[in-house]
């Protein structure tokens, strides 16, 4: 028997690759598809109750920084539908046009992000020093961003794509030692006759909320796909409710909270569920003027631009200086900072986005430690005050915010974090102890800084031009552990 060319041979392997493995092992450009899902491996089990709530709560204190991810079927239209802009967020598309369910079901067939790479966003987040990541698993539009046996409206059973993202980052987070949790729309579901929410298809939802409906919705659908989450994803550091409706009574907050102290001991419940969690979540992009007056965990909800799911038109990014101003700024008022992306249907995070957050990343790689862990301001005055002359509509006084410097603290040190240097140098607030040294957090030498006295004022000798020209950080030692005032 003749033996086979060279070529033939080639081909002849090159074929059994393909039927045995699919066309491609990366994304391939000639048939674009995406690259099969990576081997899944055993994901690490639930973490054992906590002995009290500070104990369960000492991570979300220590980190400081996580990344929200808004990705669901609305990013395929991208703020326009029928070739019309819709006004408005981007994940709220089907709402504000408003589509019907039996059209809006149909963008799961175009759903294929062939892009998608979960552990290029896993490792993007830890680039940009964020320490946890809460990624819708299923928002209002209704459809499950995970292989869910509750609905086959889902990304595995409905789309093209067939796999299960949260699976997949889940397990690069597991990989990289990334805290992971989710975001789940309890009340507003826009799919099921009994979620609140849509109207326009099922009628008003206060008749819901009476007739049987909606707990109806919340037992045969929230409920159970809570569970799945909390069973099959190994550990849960928080599940992120939101826009809580009617859910304080008959127990439908409770049987959610339930489930969580159930499967997952130690995970955290944000403060959206219409019942009390474990920490409180401020308005979307809304920063408290003050800090916090009680030892209330609380964390902002963010976007880096205008919406949260992706939308074409809204590329008016959040600036590097705006999102470490913002990071700073919460941390020193005892907050944790939740910043959202939303990345595109090819499952791309927009690329000038990700630059601002890997610019304010390579910040933190320096200066981190006047963050993670920090403590907030013992002082107060830097964040702003009332004006004595400016009034709002009902006659009472503005508060102007003030953005020079902010501060935090570990036992021992003050971290002032500089964001605009005085020409003189950095006066600093009055406090009794007395100052070790100060240097910049950025020299690893610790080169001391001189201080010097005006007016009773002690004025640290810092040039106007730091090393960063973002912000820079005076690290501060003092005698005791804690400022005396």
């Amino acid at each position: 028997m003749k033996a086979k060319q060279p070529l033939t041979l080639f081909l002849s392997l090159s074929l059994a690759i393909v039927f045995t493995y699919g066309c491609c092992t990366k994304k391939c450009t000639q048939c674009n598809h995406a690259a099969p899902a990576p081997a899944m491996t055993q994901l690490p089990p639930p973490l054992p109750a906590p002995a009290n709530e500070d104990e369960k709560l000492a991570w979300f204190k220590d980190a400081k920084y996580g990344l929200f991810i808004h990705w669901g079927l609305y990013c395929i239209p991208a703020g326009e539908w029928q070739g019309k802009p819709i006004p408005g967020i981007g994940e709220w598309i089907m709402h504000n046009t408003p589509v019907p369910v039996k059209d809006y079901e149909k963008l799961a067939q175009q759903f294929d992000p062939v892009d998608f790479d979960a552990e290029a966003w896993v490792e993007m987040a830890q680039a940009a020093g964020m320490k946890y990541i809460v990624i819708t698993s299923k928002h209002h539009e209704g459809f499950a961003m995970y292989h869910s046996a509750v609905s086959p409206y889902n990304v595995y059973d409905a789309t093209p794509f067939h796999r299960d993202p949260i699976r997949e980052l889940a397990q690069a987070c597991a990989k990289h030692g990334m805290k992971f949790g989710f975001y789940y729309s309890q009340s507003q579901d826009w799919h099921e006759p009994g979620g609140a929410g849509n109207t326009w298809d099922f009628g008003p939802d206060e008749t819901k909320y009476t007739n049987g409906m909606y707990d109806a919705y919340l037992k045969e659908k929230a409920e159970p796909q809570v569970a799945e989450l909390l069973q099959n994803y190994g550990p849960v550091c928080l599940i992120w409710f939101d826009t809580a409706r009617d859910m304080a009574v008959n127990g439908r907050g409770q049987a959610f909270l339930d489930l969580v102290h159930k499967y997952q001991p130690a995970c955290l419940v944000d403060g959206r569920l219409g019942v009390a969690g474990d920490y409180v979540s401020t308005g979307d992009n809304s920063i408290p003027t003050n800090g916090a007056a009680s030892k209330t965990y609380w964390e902002v909800p963010a976007t880096v631009n205008h919406t949260w799911g992706f939308k074409k038109d809204d590329t008016d990014w959040k600036s590097p200086s705006d999102i470490l101003f913002n990071l700073v700024d919460i941390t020193s008022k005892g907050g944790n900072y939740l910043l959202n992306v939303g990345p595109t249907s090819l499952g791309v995070i927009p690329e000038q986005c990700k630059d601002n957050l890997l610019t304010v990343g390579n910040w933190l790689h320096i200066n981190g430690d006047a963050i993670y862990g920090a403590s907030p301001s013992p002082f107060g005055e830097e964040f702003g005050d009332f004006s004595t002359k400016l009034k709002d509509r009902n006659g009472r006084p503005i508060y102007l915010s003030f953005t020079d410097w902010r501060c935090t603290t570990k036992p021992g040190k003050l971290y002032f974090t500089v964001f605009k240097m005085g020409r003189g140098g950095f006066e600093l607030p009055a406090f009794k102890n007395d100052i070790k040294k100060v240097y910049y957090l950025s020299d690893s030498s610790q080169t001391e800084i001189p201080i010097a006295m005006t007016n009773d004022v002690r004025v640290v000798q810092a040039p106007r031009d730091g090393p960063n020209p973002i912000a820079n950080v005076l690290v501060v030692e003092i005698n005791g552990d804690k400022v005396e005032r």
